[in-house]
């Protein structure tokens, strides 16, 4: 079978989105001929802990592990975690204009000595030790996935070393991701960003995004092949036979969350409810303001739906968002899990009556097709976006049928999904939901497409042009 190393910051027990991506295309990339070896750190910073993701690592799969030094338990100490031990609050970079000095200094500090990221001290040490490796056990190809971005430099390394092919997978941009005009840089940092980004944009022997307007920015600065791969969903994960797939039932059963569905997590799901759902995390420049107010108005006229309706989040939410939905006068309509486990928030997913999926207020926003999408899609719940109207995601919400999307301040529109979707609850709480189910053979393949079963597929099909080119 064919080798293929894979560099990734992040592997279990790490929770997150950054997490799937490479767990899924590891765990199906058997399937199509290419063994797949991980490296990742001993001891990364994380964001969540997640330990029921292992169980899509196989037993067989070889995981090389080395330990990495990072600035971030000393910025926990400074910031007031004086163990430095809890995990590192996600999404610390935004607009520093109401920061304190010292976040502003961390940003500093960030921006023009850890280039690319604060993950630059484990590239050294990771090329002597991979070179090691791959004398004795030798690969066929190489994988690095960021941000972040120093697993490019690892990989770039190699490359140039060894000469063994080299796919550079990109799930966010480097330079064009809309926190990079935030961190204030000294031209010296900015040149250095650009030119790092560029010699990988080059040097690569395949470049690969998860959107079309990444893509097309690269390609504007590179001759290098660039495909697209998008996130997408595991059918295992919603228990959804590929079987069902191609017959059309993409999302399967929208079976509700019942008493004994929740993990320990101090709550209970009752039904039926109309039950408007969040999961992951959850900023401040994403919160949708209007549907907050739309929702309290909605509440104060109609006693029905004011004791129907449940607002649920999970994973990091600001506290902006709690505050403000209790200000609209649904404190008692709001349930606020904290992180929960991968599995169950795909349960709270499945159970809900409308999922809400907001982008960033940034001018960027129009290029990121998220990984939620994809796991929402699979719901088979209708989604309830926020964001640019032309943009990738109001491109993937069309093609399949899964949900609409607003501006952020368009109340009007917000207001209308959420009369439609509460009148369709109304009709029938417990049915599955329609809207968003194939409605015939090309959306279900429109929708199968985004399988990750599929996905690696594709891969596998990039990984083995690779080999046929040395």
């Amino acid at each position: 079978m064919n080798r293929v190393l894979i560099i990734t910051y992040y592997w279990p027990p790490s929770g997150g989105s950054g997490v799937q991506r490479w767990l899924k295309f590891a765990k199906y990339l058997p399937q199509f001929g290419w063994e797949p070896v991980i490296y990742t750190p001993q001891n990364p910073q994380a964001n969540a802990i997640d330990e029921a993701l292992s169980k899509d690592i196989s037993p067989s799969l070889e995981v090389l592990k080395t330990k990495i030094r990072e600035p971030y338990g000393f910025y926990s100490i400074l910031s007031g975690n004086k163990s430095g031990k809890q995990p590192i609050r996600a999404n610390l970079i935004s607009d520093n204009r109401k920061s304190s000095f010292f976040q502003k200094f961390s940003l500093y500090v960030r921006g023009n000595f850890f280039i690319p990221d604060p993950r630059r001290w484990w590239v050294g040490p990771s090329v002597k030790y991979l070179k090691n490796y791959l004398r004795e056990h030798p690969v066929d190809a190489i994988v690095s996935t960021g941000p972040p971005h120093s697993m490019h430099l690892i990989a770039r390394t190699l490359h140039r070393e060894t000469g063994i092919r080299w796919i550079a997978d990109f799930r966010d941009p480097w330079t064009g991701i809309f926190y990079f005009k935030y961190l204030p840089l000294s031209r010296y940092a900015l040149r250095k960003h650009r030119r790092l980004e560029q010699s990988v944009l080059e040097e690569a022997d395949r470049i690969v995004t998860v959107s079309a307007q990444m893509k097309e920015d690269f390609s504007g600065r590179t001759s290098v092949p660039i495909e697209i791969i998008t996130n997408g969903f595991d059918p295992a994960d919603f228990a959804i036979p590929e079987t069902e797939q191609n017959s059309g039932n993409a999302g399967g059963s929208h079976t509700p969350l019942r008493d004994n569905d929740s993990e320990n997590d101090g709550t209970t799901v009752k039904k039926p409810k109309f039950r408007v759902v969040h999961t992951g995390l959850f900023t401040e420049n994403g919160n949708p303001d209007c549907l907050w107010e739309v929702l309290g108005e909605k509440a104060a006229a109609d006693t029905e739906f004011r004791h129907t309706l449940e607002i649920t989040v999970m994973g990091q939410t600001d506290p902006l968002i709690t505050e403000q939905i209790r200000q609209a006068g649904l404190e008692e309509n709001l349930t606020d899990l904290g992180y929960v486990s991968h599995d169950c928030a795909v349960k709270w997913q499945r159970s809900a009556s409308l999922l809400l999926l907001p982008l960033r207020k940034e001018p960027e926003a129009a290029g990121i097709l998220t990984g939620k999408f994809f796991e929402y899609l699979a719901s088979g719940v209708p989604i309830l976006a926020f964001g640019p109207a032309a943009g990738d995601l109001a491109d993937a919400l069309k093609e399949t049928g899964s949900g609409s999307i607003y501006e952020f301040g368009d109340k009007t529109g917000i207001r209308g999904a959420v009369d439609r979707a509460y009148e369709e609850f109304k009709t029938n709480p417990d049915a599955a939901a329609k809207s968003s189910s194939p409605k015939d053979s090309r959306s279900a393949e429109r929708i199968r497409k985004y399988s990750r079963i599929h996905l690696t597929e594709k891969l596998s099909g990039i990984l083995d042009e690779l080999k046929r080119e040395k």
